[in-house]
């Protein structure tokens, strides 16, 4: 028998996402690994078992000590994990999100100083502490709607001293907060005031100086880069990324998203482990990235807050063997929503995305964008118990029911963090 401290019961819907670790592509990613009757059962916050309730009930011993949860029928689906976010800022940019309803452009805002600038701006006048109060707040609130793993980015420091300062916070978040984190570097978000006219100066400082920092002081896991025009140039960011390998950071890139510009080919050519955006990739980028692997993470939480109409090509990725992703972007300026929730909704409301293809986009497929499959995405003994209960006995009324919390407990590491949207 083996022992458990936490045993997750009658519940109706098992959604395990079992078998392969690696990105699921095609009709793979519409395979949930669904158990009726099912059961959870975990020591020391790893799976120990899961299946049909009587096979884990014949398995498991269960003492004083255990926490029992009756899930009453509902579904159960491993935690979600938000691949793509940049969670930790100084302020909100509502001004802006007035400005785009009245008929401003992203790029007409950041070309009259605000965008990502205005976010530099705020960071570097900012203390740690005033950054991880509201990263906290904001890492909370991701908990509640069922997030238990994530992506955070720097990039609204864009010097050395303020972006050692965000990873660093980063860093204090990922060891105080319930939540995984996953850091990345992402120096290459936007060209700062002091370097508007010597861009190959900021690429100099980005190579030279603090991508060798970061590496050193072991603060982030991936190096991103915002490709696009009017950003990063394909070589100025091959030339950043290519630099980034060789201190042991592994490329993510902000592709495509405003114009076919050529940055899925680039993550293609540089075997990025992703490529996100894409709403503007060229049939060639994406069929290209499928071939290399590279999980495309998509945002249409973003293209929606952006007014945009056209969004990423879900169905054409899928269709050409890719791997997808989804993500909130939670940032201040372009999407500003801690709801992977609502993410999934869009992905099925307006890219077309099955329930089933949406779950395996949120669950191991994000795990696999962010280098986390060995550990989250999927209920499989030996992995973490992350878990979400919903208020729903239909798995396919999560996108369905939205613009709710549905989210009833949600368990990070086989402790329970938040019920009925409330952290514990």
């Amino acid at each position: 028998m083996l022992e458990a401290d936490l045993l997750v019961r009658n519940i109706g819907q098992l959604i395990t996402v079992r078998g392969s670790d690696a990105p699921r592509t095609g009709g793979a990613m519409s395979e949930l690994g669904i158990e009726e009757s099912g059961a959870v059962a975990a020591l020391g916050g790893r799976i120990v078992a899961v299946g049909p309730e009587n096979h884990v009930l014949d398995a498991v011993s269960i003492g004083p000590g255990t926490v029992e949860l009756d899930a009453r029928g509902c579904v159960v689906t491993p935690g979600l994990i938000d691949a793509h976010t940049h969670a930790v800022f100084a302020r909100t940019r509502e001004s802006e999100f007035a400005m785009r309803v009245e008929g401003r452009s992203y790029e007409d805002i950041a070309e009259a100083g605000g965008g990502i600038r205005s976010s530099v701006r705020d960071v570097r006048q900012a203390s740690e502490e005033e950054l991880f109060t509201r990263g906290a707040k904001t890492l909370d609130r991701m908990m509640e709607f069922g997030t238990t793993t994530v992506e955070v980015k720097s990039g609204y420091g864009l010097s050395l001293e303020s972006e050692l300062k965000m990873l660093k916070v980063i860093s204090r978040l990922s060891e105080l907060h319930a939540l995984d984190i996953v850091p990345t570097f992402l120096g290459a978000h936007e060209f700062p005031d002091e370097y508007r006219d010597d861009r190959d100066g900021y690429v100099s400082e980005l190579t030279r100086r603090m991508i060798p920092a970061v590496a050193r002081a072991k603060l982030a896991r991936f190096c991103d880069v915002f490709c696009e025009r009017g950003v990063f140039s394909i070589e100025q960011s091959r030339t950043i990324l290519l630099a980034a390998a060789k201190h042991g950071m592994v490329s993510k890139i902000h592709a495509d998203e405003l114009s076919a510009f050529g940055g899925a080919e680039l993550a293609a050519e540089l075997s990025a482990i992703s490529a996100d955006h894409l709403v503007c990739a060229s049939d060639e980028g994406l069929k290209a990235m499928a071939d290399s692997g590279v999980v495309a993470v998509l945002l249409p939480g973003t293209t929606l807050s952006l007014g945009k109409r056209d969004f990423a090509r879900a169905r054409f990725i899928i269709e050409v063997g890719g791997a997808i992703a989804l993500a909130t972007d939670c940032n201040p300026g372009s999407s500003m929503t801690e709801s992977m929730q609502i993410i999934i909704s869009l992905a099925s409301m307006v890219m077309r995305m099955t329930p089933e293809e949406a779950l395996v986009a949120v669950t191991i497929n994000a795990a696999c964008a962010v280098g986390m499959e060995r550990s989250v995405g999927s209920l499989a003994v030996g992995k973490l118990c992350d878990l979400v209960l919903w208020g729903v006995n239909d798995y396919r009324a999560i996108p369905y029911h939205y613009g709710v919390n549905l989210a009833a407990t949600v368990v990070k590491r086989g402790t329970v963090v938040s019920t009925l949207g409330r952290n514990v």
